[in-house]
């Protein structure tokens, strides 16, 4: 039989472990903070648990225009309403370990080992955990990364704060700082705002969501000015301190920011130092992430690698297909390889912003020859039934054939309708083929749909 240790716990390693054990390995998970890992745990899980209570408030507070009122307070729907940070905060926990415990039964049922520890590679084949030895014919890489610690500007965990120290708050922070503009500071930084605390957003790019799709950070970016966020562009953070009972953050140019807490959101690191790589060979890059191709083999034939610790695009579904992968390659059985263009993301901020395939830069650079259309989401019946002003669907296809490449979904729950999209990409399909399938009416998908017949009809091919 087949000996497997996989040393990381989270989607990269426990959805490898069930694929391995499935395939009659015997297999091993050693986690150091529970079956989950940090994308349960600390990371993916508890923040789209507060995030989907921050967005239960927003529709609640924008309600009075479709003719709603609540009688619980003098000014409305708006004033009556407020966030319970204990409440909240220990629902996200709870789910958080809930999640952990379903991860460890699901393990546990396949028959997977889980030992509590900090792993390291003593031999090729041999992992060591504590005094204890394991031997490995294969052994997984899914250490994950840790949140960047920008120099001047460590975490206390009190006032100063990463991500992962956010739920040990025991009130709303009052007056909130986000140190950068990537995913998770807008994912955090629009959730804190529908929460109730006045937010500052600083980011060193001339817009927010520098790396996404131009026209949805654009809309994401008015959407969080129009309900009250101070936007700073073009303002890089030095250093952070605290004051008293509040902090203060001194960018570049000399400005000094106030706040009552900052949210320190610049990256991540991965989590490969002091784990044996360098010893048994595996090679890093120069950031530390460790090198893999596209089955997750690492530069030792027997050793493979997944998730965030890896770098390559830094996603739970991403990790969890990466282990798959890894366990099928490694024993034997039929894989294709990891296909980049065909991974859909989403942003979970309110209106969400989902993506797959060929991106808009792609198309203006010339990199990708690609027809265009995109249509607003108020054009859309069911968008204007619940009141949904802000967001597009946008469609990419090939002039010659029609074939889809890629979209962008601006919506409530784009998270959910971007999926169709995602066929669409991965099995060639035409637009000719979407806008001949059938959606329901009145729907937000609906918008896919008509996206496709406009692509049909306005570009021959």
């Amino acid at each position: 039989m087949t000996r497997i240790v996989i040393i990381g716990g989270g989607p990269g390693g426990y959805e490898a472990a069930l694929v391995a054990a499935q395939l009659g390995a015997d297999v091993t998970v050693v986690e150091r903070d529970g079956p989950g890992g940090a994308c349960v745990l600390t990371d993916c899980v508890p923040s789209k648990t507060l995030i989907a209570t921050s967005t239960r408030i927003a529709v609640m507070s924008e309600s009075a225009g479709l003719g709603l009122r609540f009688n619980g307070g003098p000014d409305g729907i708006v004033g009556a309403l407020e966030a319970d940070m204990a409440t909240v905060n220990k629902r996200v926990k709870d789910l958080a370990r809930a999640q952990s415990f379903d991860v460890a039964e699901r393990l546990a049922y396949e028959e997977v080992k889980i030992v509590r520890g900090e792993a390291r590679l003593v031999e090729p084949h041999v992992v060591a955990v504590g005094d204890r030895r394991i031997r490995a014919d294969i052994v997984l890489i899914a250490t994950g990364a840790t949140p960047r610690v920008l120099p001047g500007a460590e975490p206390d965990g009190e006032r100063i704060l990463n991500w992962r120290q956010l739920y040990d708050l025991p009130e709303l922070p009052e007056e909130l700082i986000v140190v950068g503009s990537g995913v998770t500071g807008a994912e955090l930084a629009g959730a804190y705002l529908s929460l109730g605390s006045k937010v500052t957003l600083v980011s060193s790019r001339d817009r927010i969501l520098p790396t996404e799709d131009a026209d949805a950070a654009a809309v994401l970016q008015d959407v969080f000015l129009r309900r009250g966020m101070n936007v700073m562009s073009r303002s890089r953070a030095a250093a952070v301190e605290r004051s008293g009972n509040g902090v203060i953050v001194t960018l570049e140019d000399g400005t000094k920011v106030e706040g009552t807490h900052c949210l320190m959101t610049v990256g991540m690191v991965p989590n490969t130092r002091g784990i044996g790589l360098e010893e048994v060979g595996v090679r890093c890059d120069a950031r530390g992430f460790v090198e893999v191709d596209k089955v997750s083999r690492t530069s030792v034939p027997h050793i493979y690698a997944s998730g965030d610790c890896t770098g390559v695009l830094m996603l739970a579904s991403v990790a969890g297909m990466q282990g798959r992968i890894a366990m099928w390659h490694a024993l034997g059985e039929a894989v294709q390889p990891l296909k980049l263009g065909w991974v859909s993301s989403n942003i979970f901020t309110d209106p969400e912003v989902a993506s797959v395939g060929v991106t808009q830069h792609m198309v203006d650079s010339g990199d990708v020859n690609a027809r265009t259309v995109m249509l607003p989401l108020f054009t859309n019946a069911r968008a204007k039934m619940q009141g949904f002003e802000d967001g597009f669907v946008k469609l990419f296809c090939r002039p010659s054939t029609g074939i889809v490449l890629g979209g962008v979904i601006v919506a409530p729950r784009a998270s959910e309708l971007i999926l169709g999209v995602s066929i669409a990409v991965q099995q060639h399909l035409t637009v000719d083929q979407v806008a001949h399938t059938f959606a329901v009416y009145p729907s937000l998908s609906g918008s896919i749909t008509e996206a496709s017949r406009r692509l049909m009809a306005e570009h021959a091919y």
